[in-house]
């Protein structure tokens, strides 16, 4: 995985002028006889920390975000929700904004770990589509502003793939040892081999997670590449013949060469996942959080990180401006209504962890 070398030291250095400040609020009167003057309006900080997923941010939009507002953004990577929110708890680093998915965002809230958003300075949430709002993680998007949507499929070359693929254990064949990249996500490849097995995704118990213990071992000594930051580069350069993918990289494949990559939402049944912008408990620059996330839910700013990173767009107004090209992508855009989201399961993330770590070292 990429990563920045190191994060910066957050300077606090006020900004001359607020993004969008047009004439300074005048101070509240002073009780008489106080003496004491009255509190200074909050300002953003010099930087801005974000930690986000790899292949997610466009560096266009952070080019474009420091260069309006004088904010230096450091953009440090992760893979995984969980690899995130261990080194957000561990609290070495403070961040000013993460990228969590709704299960992660559960979490995160119920450990009290996320600041409440302060919607007057977010007037661009009014362009996020209703179909991600109202969500059991975030109803009120109280605490998160949607970034993208997503979710898991197949990619098949159809030059080497021959026979039909319709579902997860069709990848998992032995013909295709050698030849299959899945994503490093321990959460999701557990998921595969519970919806496979007709259980419940959520429900993460110790029994089901022997139930599923001798499958899961086996598909995973098929698998030639693990990875959650770029799967698809594994398949452009032929190293693999068939993948299962997050669904933005899958639309990049598609993009490159619908009529070689074919995209497949598993029969099984797949989820979705809403990625979100959210600002930690212990954020030093909320403010410059707050501007950055109103800054790409400007319709033209969105329409950016979908030329990027084709994943399914939460903005409508942002939609309005891409292409007909790119709204029929079948990757981009799949039926996501009636899919279901990942849930926090709290302990037992950890004892998925160990499970697919220990058979992956077999």
């Amino acid at each position: 995985m990429k990563r920045i070398s190191a994060l910066l030291i957050l300077m606090v250095v006020p900004l001359m002028a607020l993004l969008g400040c047009g004439k300074k609020e005048s101070p509240a009167p002073q009780a008489a006889g106080s003496g004491s003057a009255p509190a200074a309006e909050p300002k953003a900080g010099g930087e801005l920390n974000l930690f986000a997923w790899s292949e997610y941010v466009p560096q266009e939009v952070l080019d474009g975000f420091t260069k309006e507002t004088g904010i230096k953004v450091n953009y440090e990577t992760y893979a995984s929700n969980e690899e995130m929110m261990s080194k957000l708890l561990a609290g070495s680093t403070r961040y000013d904004l993460i990228q969590p998915s709704e299960y992660a965002v559960e979490a995160l809230i119920r450990q009290n770990k996320l600041q409440p958003l302060d919607h007057a300075r977010l007037p661009n949430l009014k362009n996020i589509a209703p179909a991600f709002r109202g969500l059991a993680h975030d109803p009120e998007l109280k605490y998160t502003v949607p970034w993208m949507g997503t979710t898991v499929g197949i990619v098949v070359n159809t030059e080497k793939v021959k026979e039909p693929v319709k579902g997860f254990k069709d990848v998992f064949q032995p013909k295709y040892k050698g030849r299959i990249v899945a994503l490093n996500d321990a959460r999701e490849i557990v998921a595969w081999v519970m919806v496979t097995m007709g259980l419940d995704s959520n429900q993460v118990t110790p029994e089901n997670l022997a139930k599923i213990k001798p499958t899961l071992a086996e598909w995973i000594k098929l698998v030639k590449v693990f990875d959650s930051d770029s799967p698809k580069t594994a398949l452009l350069n032929g190293d693999v013949d068939i993948g299962i993918v997050w669904s933005g990289e899958a639309a990049l494949l598609y993009q490159e060469n619908k009529d070689k990559f074919q995209f497949i939402l598993p029969a099984e049944g797949t989820h979705k996942a809403i990625d979100s912008l959210a600002v930690p408990d212990n954020a030093q620059n909320k403010i410059g959080a707050e501007m950055f996330m109103n800054y790409i839910l400007r319709p033209e700013v969105s329409k950016i990180i979908s030329d990027k990173f084709p994943y399914t767009n939460p903005n409508t107004e942002a939609r309005k401006l891409l292409t007909p090209e790119q709204l029929a992508n079948p990757a981009s855009y799949p039926p996501l209504a009636g899919m279901e989201t990942f849930h926090d399961i709290g302990k037992a993330a950890a004892d998925v962890d160990k499970l697919v770590t220990d058979l992956k070292a077999q």
